[in-house]
């Protein structure tokens, strides 16, 4: 019996030490900055960018982008809209049309007060979820910096949007 409890005892604290050390090495993300995107007379989303200081680095990993919708929008028109903001990036990679198909199977629609995000993680590895909920990974660093780079990359179609995004107005 004392063998089974010694054993017991060792599986937890083992399973304890796991979590801990899981969770030291993901640091908390700060805010770093925050955007509304308005076409014409419409609110679209509200927008926030999370990095582990709070101070935008361009090639710092761990970060989140979080998109909150202000109206409903297919998952069909996000698609498009993302290829979009890469034809007027003049982004183009080989994978670009492989990475549409991904998200169109990942992505729902999104009603209004939705939150889509987008986590880059050490690895430059993306992870979307919906509403808290994981719905889904493309694990191509060159499809984060794409991605992202809709907001971040200096490239952007919204500059406002991304000097308010990265902290620099």
């Amino acid at each position: 019996m004392n063998k089974i409890a010694l054993i017991f005892s060792s599986v937890l604290l083992l399973s304890s030490w796991t979590v801990s050390a899981n969770a030291s090495e993901t640091p908390k993300l700060q805010k770093c900055g925050e955007a509304k995107l308005r076409v014409l007379f419409w609110d679209v989303y509200e927008s926030a960018l999370f990095t582990p200081s709070g101070n935008y680095e361009p090639d710092a990993r761990p970060f989140r982008l979080d998109i909150r919708y202000l109206r409903n929008i297919s998952a069909e028109n996000l698609i498009s809209q993302t290829k979009k903001e890469w034809q007027s990036q003049g982004l183009t990679n080989p994978e670009q049309d492989s990475w549409l198909l991904t998200l169109a199977e990942m992505w729902p629609d999104v009603e209004t007060g939705d939150t889509l995000a987008l986590l880059v993680d050490e690895n430059s590895h993306s992870q979307f979820s919906m509403n808290g909920v994981e719905i889904g990974r493309i694990e191509s660093p060159q499809f984060s910096t794409a991605f992202a780079g809709i907001w971040l990359a200096a490239s952007t179609t919204r500059p406002a949007m991304r000097a308010a995004l990265i902290g620099a107005r």
